[in-house]
């Protein structure tokens, strides 16, 4: 899109999301809209909102808590040193890939499990069906 201003109902379909998915992110201090007509109940969201949500959806995709993405966010908002934002980004992936390591070996721990029930099961089936042939 061309536009630099959108409404909630412009991201909430362009991303595929509700508009009270919007609010909920802006609660969570990720987007921050200018507030406009009576009460501030109009929203405007900038550019900037734009690609904050679209790094949010990133973030989600790959696992992390909103919480670690708007701290991944924030730290690339700022115009601090861009080597401690990579660092921290580092830090916060390698984190998230040793949980997902460690949820994949308790999978194939499980699954490893079901396949020995199952052979099992076979076993006794076949030994079953022998005796009473």
């Amino acid at each position: 899109m061309a536009t630099s201003t959108y409404t909630i109902s412009d991201l909430a379909k362009e991303f595929d999301l509700t508009t009270r998915a919007m609010r909920f992110y802006e609660d969570m201090g990720l987007l921050q809209p200018e507030r406009t007509g009576p009460g501030g109940r109009a929203r405007t969201y900038s550019a900037r909102d734009r690609t904050r949500l679209k790094l949010t959806l990133r973030a989600k995709r790959l696992g992390l808590s909103l919480t670690e993405a708007k701290e991944i966010i924030d730290l690339y908002d700022s115009p601090r040193d861009t080597n401690v934002q990579l660092q921290k980004f580092l830090d916060v992936l390698e984190q998230h890939r040793r949980q997902l390591e460690d949820q994949m070996a308790d999978l194939q721990a499980n699954l490893d499990e079901v396949k020995e029930h199952e052979k099992e099961a076979r076993a006794l089936l076949a030994k079953a069906g022998k005796k009473s042939a």
